[in-house]
């Protein structure tokens, strides 16, 4: 018997330099709104993974990191916020779905999205102005403020930001990260390590759970130069496979796995990271980067390939590291006490803020902010087989 089609109310929505399916919880299929396998099945199937053609050809995902994303909102369970945010990144060639991490791009969709399917009151808006969306970040379990433009009533999505790694310009959102490290900021208890790994050597390292659970290492130490573009790395398979060792072994070295094999089934967190001193360089779209316009050079990889500008939550844990004496971060940037840095990564540059202090408890972050754009790219509804639950 062949089956039909399942019809479920979505928005396809750009955020940052990333772009995702977004769904209310309330409109997935009944099996979907609790976690579990069939809600894991469903996201796959709209996305089109696992796909061994690595194309995602059958689904809404564009067969990079980038844009194998799903999102699910809803009302808030939490006090004093306006909607709870789940993300879920989609393996682009094996059957799962990785709910161990945020993504800071979409992060700053989720305050439009929530406005859009009505999550917000309506006396909440103002006819022109910013309204202010509480989101809580349900997979690290952290606060992020959206600060949404609002134009004749309505969500403001056209502008004039220009975003390094997004081809047109659109609307300034402030996205405010709230104390985004997670418990300890330094996991190891030191700012910069000795990381063995096993065939590869031995680099130092700076490993932070600030935005997400990131790896820094510096570019010399890999023989690199930090000025490198997608396919300096994503063509070299003997690379991949080092950085991947090199994720592994930190993910260990942090405590984020008890073995290294399930680094394998964590492929969202942790980011692994090299940095360098600012230099000059041609980003991918041809434009010129300037030594003088930068602190310093970042190239992060994502899902095992290196992101084509950079992950929102991994420019968090940049800012954090940065601003804070002694990293390896704060080290290429030039050493110092800051509060703001500015980063070369493979499509331009990227300003973000980050107030860092230390106490009795160690570094802490209070506050990382940048400034992103968000925009409704297609509304509707997706399809999928209903045999999807199916086992």
């Amino acid at each position: 018997m062949t089956a039909s089609q399942l019809k479920i109310p979505a928005t396809y929505m750009r955020g940052g330099t990333s772009k995702g399916v977004f769904f209310n919880l309330a409109d997935l299929p009944e099996p979907a709104q609790q976690p579990g396998e069939a809600r894991d099945q469903l996201l796959m199937r709209v996305i089109g993974s696992p796909d061994a053609y690595g194309k995602q050809i059958d689904g809404m995902g564009g067969a990079t990191s980038s844009t194998s994303k799903t999102v699910i909102v809803s009302k808030s369970s939490q006090a004093d916020h306006d909607v709870d945010y789940l993300f879920g990144q989609v393996s682009i060639d094996k059957p799962f779905v990785d709910w161990s991490g945020n993504c800071g791009n979409l992060s700053a969709a989720v305050g439009p999205f929530a406005i859009h399917a009505g999550l917000i009151d309506a006396e909440r808006l103002p006819q022109n102005g910013v309204v202010s969306v509480r989101v809580w970040q349900a997979n690290i379990r952290k606060t992020i403020v959206v600060h949404v433009p609002i134009r004749n009533g309505q969500v403001q999505e056209t502008g004039d930001l220009e975003l390094d790694g997004v081809t047109f310009p659109a609307a300034e959102i402030q996205v405010d990260f709230m104390q985004p490290s997670d418990g300890v900021m330094f996991p190891t208890g030191h700012l910069i390590d000795q990381l063995q790994v096993e065939g590869v050597g031995s680099f130092e390292a700076t490993m932070i759970n600030a935005g997400i659970p990131t790896i820094f290492i510096d570019a010399e130490s890999l023989r690199y130069q930090g000025t490198e573009l997608q396919e300096a790395i994503n063509n070299d398979e003997q690379a991949l496979e080092t950085f991947e060792k090199i994720r592994a072994y930190g993910a260990m070295k942090m405590g984020l796995i008890d073995s290294l094999d399930q680094a394998q089934s964590r492929q969202h967190t942790p980011k692994v990271a090299f940095v360098a001193g600012a230099k000059s360089y041609l980003a991918s779209s041809g434009k010129a980067v300037d030594a003088t316009e930068v602190d310093l050079l970042v190239r992060a990889l994502s899902m095992g390939k290196l992101h084509h500008a950079m992950m929102g939550t991994a420019a968090v844990a940049i800012a954090a590291a940065a601003c804070v004496p002694g990293t390896l971060v704060n080290r290429a940037a030039g050493g110092g006490e800051r509060k703001s840095v500015t980063f070369g990564h493979p499509s331009g540059t990227l300003k973000v803020g980050a107030a860092a202090s230390c106490d009795e408890q160690g570094w802490q972050v209070e506050k990382a902010v940048m400034s992103r754009s968000a925009r409704i790219l297609m509304e509707g509804f997706v399809r999928v087989p209903s045999d999807v639950f199916v086992n």
